[in-house]
């Protein structure tokens, strides 16, 4: 049972979103991706308000994801990216996305705060950005 909503179709997508944005960051970059886009539907605030299901995140436009508005959201999900959709949609988090709504790739140090939003930490390349429990209490119900 996952803590959001989802098809076989949107566990597909998750994962080949989190290959798209995070497969040289391996597979706890991967997962990180996938705590932001499972918070993006769970917490219906903000810039995302209405996002209800993983086909809405991903093609989120704008606010959507580089991989999807650059073109490189193509390749299949494979069996292993597969696995780590499925944890992320049945509620594991993983610091520093594990309240996370923002990534980016800088290009040196993270900022310490970005839209507003508080840095929780780095991952390699990326930096994750979170909402405050009163701006987005729903991100902190699991």
């Amino acid at each position: 049972m996952g803590v959001i909503p989802y098809t076989e179709e949107h566990v597909k997508m998750l994962a080949r979103l989190m290959r798209a944005e995070a497969e040289g960051e391996g597979p706890l970059g991967m997962l990180l991706v996938g705590n932001v886009g499972v918070n993006r539907v769970l917490g219906n605030c903000l810039d995302f308000k209405k996002v209800r299901d993983l086909r809405q995140m991903i093609y989120q436009n704008p606010g959507g994801f580089e991989a999807t508005q650059k073109g490189y959201f193509y390749q299949r999900a494979r069996d292993s990216d597969i696995a780590l959709a499925r944890r992320v949609i049945n509620g594991e988090r993983f610091w520093p996305g594990n309240y996370a709504l923002w990534f980016f790739r800088p290009g040196g140090d993270c900022p310490s705060t970005w839209f507003s939003q508080e840095n929780s930490g780095r991952y390699k390349n990326h930096c994750f950005f979170q909402p405050t429990g009163e701006d987005c209490p729903k991100v902190y119900s699991i």
